[in-house]
């Protein structure tokens, strides 16, 4: 009796995961807060200042002279007398309230050794030929961050927001050139 031993050509299996990891597919357990350079993050622009500064200073002197009639060879010397005074007296107060509310998205530019985050960003809204721009850079912790990946800007340290416009708008409210000129002459 004689076996015969055939040979079957099986196809190779390959294994798949279930999740993807080039970020193709959406995650559900994943963290979405940023944390590395590139990753966005949402400032919610809630700062608040007040001013208060009041001076007053004064300063006053006062002076007499007199003279006697002359002796001898200066009796046409009269008598005479003189006084004189100088009075100062100034006050000031000043009084500065600003309160700035918004959302910028800004970028991580760098991550540290300790792991705070470097963000930095700009917002360009033009309305009616002017532009309204927002830059804002700071230091924050990742820690900070929220799960909605946004952070309020009273979590960012060494930060820095500037808000500066351009256009039709933005130009008649400066000062002209020759009050630019007397200001800095007087």
């Amino acid at each position: 009796m004689a076996f015969t031993v055939s040979a079957l050509a099986v196809p190779a299996a390959s294994a798949q995961s279930l999740w993807s990891d080039n970020g193709s597919s959406y995650n559900v357990f994943a963290d979405r807060k940023a944390r590395q350079v590139g990753d966005i993050l949402t400032i919610v622009i809630s700062e608040s200042t007040s001013l208060s500064a009041t001076k007053a200073s004064s300063n006053s002197k006062s002076g007499n002279v007199s003279l006697s009639a002359g002796v001898g060879i200066f009796d046409f010397l009269k008598a005479a007398s003189a006084s004189g005074s100088d009075s100062f007296k100034a006050n000031g107060s000043a009084t500065s309230k600003n309160t700035t509310s918004g959302n910028v998205t800004v970028t991580v530019v760098d991550v540290q050794p300790n792991g705070n985050m470097t963000v930095e960003g700009t917002q360009s809204i033009w309305q009616n030929r002017n532009e309204h721009k927002i830059t804002f850079r700071g230091v924050c912790r990742q820690d900070d961050v929220s799960a909605n990946n946004t952070i309020m800007s009273t979590k960012i340290a060494d930060a820095t927001v500037k808000f500066d416009g351009k256009g039709p708008l933005n130009s008649k409210q400066r000062q002209g050139i020759l009050t630019q000129v007397f200001n800095f002459l007087f």
